[in-house]
């Protein structure tokens, strides 16, 4: 059973205990965490294919070019398992904000510039998973094109699954600057967010449809 402390680390949880403590009444993780733990799945789906390429003597004029794109994975793939713990870091303090009293004018002031300072930070992490997550259709798009057949199946499925995780950390951003004081800040990170979603869903869809057409 997990112990929902505040300074747990969720990124050396089970996934049993992970999903525990995120179906739990804990502050985190929550969405944000979630979206990030998904996009790593699908970025390790993607270097799975990698890895079932290199070392086959039909695909060495193409195993430099993977392995390289084995290696990039492996950097998002680690970016993205840090954000999933940046979530539930930069998350706590805004549940305690909002605690926070509010009797008196000072306090009111007060209060309101650690919500400012925590919100922009909430939305700052979900902001970075897809910017992390759109680097990852990049790879994504050649490891189809190049990849083992035998495994290709899984490269649309890693396109879906960062697909998911990038929508759901727009809601996450937006989810933040929707309660901001700052409007022009917010109206920049909902920009940024707005399109990278365009562009990112737009290359799932479209490595998708290419798998997809191998299988019909």
């Amino acid at each position: 059973m997990v112990d929902e402390e505040d300074n747990v680390n969720t990124t050396d949880l089970s996934c049993n205990e992970f999903i525990t403590l995120l179906a739990s009444d804990a502050p985190a993780p929550g969405g944000g965490g979630a979206a990030a733990l998904v996009a790593a799945i699908g970025v390790a789906l993607g270097t799975m294919v990698g890895a079932l390429t290199v070392g086959k003597p039909q695909y060495a004029d193409v195993e430099a070019e993977v392995l390289e794109l084995i290696s990039r994975a492996d950097a998002l793939q680690e970016r993205l398992l840090g954000l999933v713990a940046k979530d539930a870091e930069v998350f706590l303090p805004l549940s305690q904000a909002y605690g926070l009293p509010k009797a008196t004018e000072e306090e009111a002031a007060r209060k309101a510039e650690i919500m400012e300072a925590c919100l922009i930070q909430c939305a700052e992490v979900p902001l970075d998973i897809m910017r992390v997550s759109g680097e990852a259709f990049e790879l994504l798009e050649r490891m189809e094109q190049i990849g083992t057949p035998l495994a290709l199946s899984d490269v649309g499925c890693a396109a879906l699954t960062l697909k998911a995780a990038l929508c759901s950390a727009d809601l996450n951003v937006r989810v933040n600057t929707k309660l901001m004081r700052g409007r022009a800040e917010a109206n920049t990170l909902n920009a940024e967010a707005e399109l990278l979603l365009v562009s990112s869903t737009a290359a799932a869809d479209s490595i998708y449809q290419k798998v997809q057409a191998r299988y019909i």
